[in-house]
């Protein structure tokens, strides 16, 4: 079963807790991803900013873009996989957490980011992991009723 590491975007980057939402908006658009991990000054992850978490919880609150500190959205623990774990592992953890993109690290240096798209495209029956571990994140619906 292949790894984090073997199946991950390398070169993930960080957007720093005390940076803006607008700041975060931008780099995801430069970098054409949906996620940052976001970092603190200890270089720790502290969660992830999504473009979802943009739209609902900063545009969607009336909140201003530019004066929202990232770190603000981050919330309780940050979820991350080791590069050194499997598929299985992987989807696993997005089922526990309820997530769909995990920061890779090694030992506490951020590598990547690794989705559930990714296990899907790495073979050996990565599709078929990704629709058993996704059932409980789309409330048992099956994927294909969402498209």
């Amino acid at each position: 079963m292949p790894t984090a590491r073997e199946i991950m975007t390398a070169g993930a980057e960080c957007i720093g807790e005390h940076e803006s939402v607008l700041d975060a908006a931008r780099k995801m658009t430069g970098l054409n991803v949906g996620a940052l991990p976001i970092c603190g000054s200890d270089e720790r992850r502290k969660g992830v900013l999504t473009d979802r978490d943009i739209v609902v919880k900063v545009l969607g609150e009336g909140k201003d873009p530019a004066k929202t500190e990232a770190g603000e959205l981050a919330q309780g623990e940050a979820v991350t996989i080791g590069a050194d774990d499997d598929a299985a592992e992987i989807l696993r953890t997005m089922t526990a957490h309820k997530v769909r993109r995990l920061p890779v690290i090694d030992g506490h240096v951020l590598i990547g980011m690794v989705a559930q798209a990714d296990v899907a495209r790495a073979g050996r029956g990565g599709a078929r992991l990704v629709r058993q571990a996704d059932a409980p994140i789309m409330g048992r619906r099956r994927i294909r009723d969402c498209l």
